[in-house]
């Protein structure tokens, strides 16, 4: 993530809210690029490999999507076939917008990764713990995202432990438990992470009710694994994800679709195409409001600095030989003048000349 253009990179998320039709995901491109995202992002699985038929539902789910079918039935729905990628991709290429996604088993990762030559790997928060589907992961993207929700500080280290020792070692390397932790604590292990991660803050809950987001694990985040850090956010509306850029996040990623009202597991906590209009511009905005941290006047602020700013001026006539007094000075506007600064020093001195009431006195 070190060539981007923008302080934040912005990610469209739009997941599976193409609901399997193709059309719709190309759309889904459209108003990212539209918009003014930095980049796209899908979600890449094969339905069995990912859960089980036992596997239930989580409650957002089944609060968005029909309850009398399973996880399984629902998620199948909802792949994208190698060749809906290979055309996704070339999609988001002619309208200038990066192609990410996120893999959610193996051979997905080699599809994105091998097969598709994808260089930015996303791992979701689920599978920070899934220490064979990590080190897969460092022994095949050039970059990676790792979304840190549910997880403990703890938890986030083991994950980044494997990824260090898949950045590495030889792929063929079999490792032990001890060897996720010497890879961590390496010089090697250290530069290859700040070169190749990128940590995200993230809330797993849809939406994420305000008071779990808990933006100040950003700091926390940064300040454990001095990597760059940026939020996944669930949250209704866009004004945390803009509390975040103001607080330093480098990545911001944020669920969008066509319309709230489609069925489907995550259309009810996206955004609509007007809001991810707003919130990419805000970002945009809050850069510059940033600045570069230097405290100075700016280019517009030095026009104004004599209109708001004060002199020392006569308060009273004052006749030439009279001595400047508490009584007969006072500062006001322009200043243009004699610095206020210079009031205890002037106070005492003989007036040179004539001063009428309100005549800034000389330099």
């Amino acid at each position: 993530m070190n060539t981007q253009k923008n302080p934040t990179f912005v990610i469209a998320e739009a997941g599976v809210n193409h609901n399997g039709d193709i059309k719709l995901a190309q759309k889904l491109i459209d108003i990212a690029a539209d918009a003014g995202a930095d980049a796209v992002k899908f979600q890449t699985f094969q339905a069995e490999r990912v859960v089980s038929r036992h596997a239930p539902k989580a409650e957002y789910q089944t609060q968005t999507t029909d309850r009398t079918e399973s996880q399984l039935e629902m998620i199948r729905k909802l792949e994208l076939s190698k060749n809906d990628h290979a055309v996704l991709i070339n999609y988001a290429r002619r309208r200038g917008i990066s192609f990410l996604s996120t893999p959610f088993d193996i051979p997905s990762l080699h599809l994105l990764a091998h097969d598709l030559g994808l260089k930015t790997i996303k791992i979701p928060s689920g599978e920070i713990t899934n220490a064979p589907f990590l080190l897969a992961i460092a022994r095949s993207a050039q970059n990676t995202i790792l979304s840190t929700g549910m997880s403990t500080l703890a938890e986030v280290e083991a994950a980044l432990s494997v990824l260090a020792f898949g950045f590495t070692t030889a792929p063929t390397t079999k490792p032990k438990l001890r060897d996720f932790e010497q890879a961590f604590a390496s010089a090697a292990g250290q530069n290859q992470l700040q070169q190749r991660v990128t940590l995200l803050h993230c809330t797993t809950e849809y939406p994420a009710p305000f008071g779990e987001v808990n933006l100040r694990s950003i700091d926390t985040l940064s300040g454990a694994f001095n990597l760059p850090v940026g939020y996944s956010d669930h949250t209704p509306g866009i004004h945390i994800s803009l509390a975040a850029v103001a607080r330093g996040a480098r990545i911001i990623e944020k669920h969008f679709t066509t319309s709230r009202t489609l069925p489907g597991p995550d259309h009810q906590a996206s955004l609509e195409p007007q809001e991810l209009n707003q919130l990419v511009q805000q970002i945009r905005e809050i850069e510059q409001a940033l600045g570069d941290g230097v405290k100075r006047p700016t280019a517009s602020e030095w026009k104004n600095r004599e209109v708001a700013r004060k002199s020392l001026v006569a308060s009273s006539a004052i006749k030439a030989g009279e001595v400047f007094s508490e009584e007969n000075l006072t500062c006001k506007r322009p200043g243009t003048g004699v610095s206020p600064f210079s009031y205890w020093q002037t106070i005492e001195q003989i007036a040179t000349r004539s001063y009428d009431i309100d005549e800034t006195l000389d330099a």
